[in-house]
């Protein structure tokens, strides 16, 4: 079987297009020298759960301020989930939470937003 020569570069167009048609992406593993890395952040927190009760300490030890909640889901359904309002965590300071259900806790957590 013979190919002609529009037989034989149409699997070269093909491969050509298909390259072209994908743009141009560094390599995650390349540093890219535009980045500029994160200043670290966010306080360490110590969640405790005692039957309904939940105590959280945060320790922020970086120079920003690092504004903390507590948020706890109760295990009943009847029973009112909380989120604590915001706590600020200084810079080398250590901040107290805690909350309550009135049975059971399912989960706890903090969260964390930069301080203005």
């Amino acid at each position: 079987m013979r190919f002609s020569r529009r037989t034989a570069s149409l699997p070269l167009a093909v491969a050509l297009v298909l390259t072209l048609a994908y743009p141009a992406v560094p390599h995650p593993r390349v540093p890219d020298g535009h980045r500029k890395p994160a200043a670290p952040f966010g306080a360490a927190c110590w969640v405790r759960t005692d039957g309904s009760r939940v105590v959280a300490y945060c320790h922020n030890p970086y120079p920003e301020t690092d504004h903390v909640s507590l948020h706890i889901e109760c295990a009943r359904w009847w029973d009112i989930d909380t989120d604590s309002s915001a706590v600020a965590a200084e810079p080398a300071q250590t901040v107290r939470l805690a909350g309550r259900c009135w049975k059971e806790v399912d989960q706890a957590w903090i969260s964390h937003r930069r301080g203005s």
